[in-house]
């Protein structure tokens, strides 16, 4: 890859890599929220718990901060093949960037390769790059379909992303069966009716309901 396709794949994932998660402002927010609640932050079943919720948001949101060119660490590899390449039932969790709740489901991915591939497990790994953190699930369908686009230069690449959003199934409406369906389709998925509908019937062909 050039030095412009790397440029690309930074401005693509839109890191926060120049600075680490501040944990001890996270700490310090918990306390005032549990403060806020009415609860007590120096009881014993609290005490340590701004400190969980710190690591537990560094590790949630760690998407911010994965190296897109270390993680793809050269693997791709040039082949004679032009037929789809699917990967299917890519589970994901993410937060949702208007209550913090999260919201999780699968991913099916598929592009049609242009004289070049993508190491398997690099697909579940750039789903996980935009997915781990505050995210809107119709910026993350996006988000990997681009990213795929722009490192592979493919003929054609599909995205689609179900999900179920805790932020409808316990507040709000609370609709717990309500499940989100997201597509991007870019190239020969866009243009041709026939391409599209082989990658749709894939992804149904003995697909289990999602279940929470």
């Amino acid at each position: 890859m050039g030095e412009e396709n790397y440029t690309k794949l930074y401005e693509i994932s839109e890191l926060f890599m120049e600075n680490d998660i501040d944990e001890d402002s996270i700490e310090d927010a918990v306390i005032q929220l549990l403060k806020a609640f009415g609860e007590e932050p120096s009881r014993s079943g609290l005490i340590r718990t701004p400190g969980r919720v710190a690591q537990m948001y560094k590790e949630l949101l760690v998407g911010y901060r994965i190296d897109p060119v270390a993680m793809v660490n050269d693997a791709l590899f040039e082949v004679t093949y032009d037929e789809m390449v699917l990967v299917r039932d890519i589970e994901f969790y993410s937060l949702c960037e208007h209550h913090l709740l999260p919201f999780m489901g699968r991913a099916h991915v598929a592009y049609f390769p242009r004289g070049k591939v993508v190491g398997l497990s690099k697909i579940p790994r750039i789903v996980d790059l935009f997915s781990r953190r505050l995210q809107l699930q119709e910026r993350l369908t996006r988000q990997v379909a681009d990213f795929i686009n722009e490192l592979l230069d493919p003929h054609g690449v599909a995205v689609v992303v179900e999900g179920f959003h805790l932020c409808t199934m316990m507040r709000g409406v609370q609709k717990h069966e309500a499940r989100m369906t997201t597509s991007t389709m870019l190239g020969a998925f866009r243009t041709s009716i026939a391409t599209r509908q082989e990658f749709l019937d894939n992804i149904s062909r003995g697909a289990s309901p999602m279940k929470f």
